[in-house]
């Protein structure tokens, strides 16, 4: 039975086990127009004849012990089957702006598509709206179709996207950051 609790404490065995990457089909080409009068992006998905392949290395010691700083806001959580993490969701409030950004987002390979993914984000959002935050933020790259799709499903949209996130050679293509938001219900937006 899986039960989701707040994350207290993580090591480099849970994270990497649980965040391994991705394998893609497809992608988002990014189109950038700017003149003096207008700017504009376009994402547009296309199928690849190859998979994408990622696989993450950023779980280094200073971002493990950064993490685990984070757990005492209490905006992150982990989901357990039967005593063993297999999903997690890493988040900071960001009081200045109302939003909670999601640092890590992953459920492992064994147990994805069974709603734990959900859960998590479920946990995060109602702690998020009592907290009066007004929108959940998460990044993911325009390789990463499956991430997309699972945002979507769970109530967000693109709202941004970065043509030099990650390097000055990510546009036109290589991995570009899409940020995307999940607005919540809360007293202190008075537009909702």
């Amino acid at each position: 039975m899986i039960s989701v609790q707040p994350l207290i404490h993580l090591d480099a065995t849970d994270i990497k086990r649980i965040a391994s990457g991705y394998t893609a089909g497809g992608r988002y080409i990014v189109t950038y127009t700017d003149s003096a009068h207008s700017t504009a992006f376009n994402l547009q998905y296309v199928t690849r004849k190859e998979p994408y392949v990622k696989r993450y290395d950023h779980f280094d010691n200073e971002t493990l012990q950064r993490y685990n700083r984070v757990f005492s806001d209490g905006y992150s959580f982990g989901a357990h089957d039967n005593g063993l993490l297999v999903g997690l969701l890493i988040a900071e409030p960001f009081e200045w702006n109302g939003s909670l950004v999601v640092w890590e987002f992953h459920v492992a390979e064994t147990h994805r598509c069974i709603g734990i993914g959900r859960q998590l984000m479920e946990c995060a959002a109602a702690k998020a709206t009592h907290a009066g935050l007004r929108t959940i933020v998460c990044e993911t790259q325009t390789t990463n179709v499956t991430s997309i799709t699972v945002y979507r499903s769970l109530g967000f949209r693109i709202e941004g996207v970065d043509i030099s996130y990650y390097s000055n050679t990510d546009y036109p293509d290589g991995e570009i950051a899409v940020f995307m938001k999940r607005r919540l219900k809360c007293a202190n937006d008075p537009q909702r």
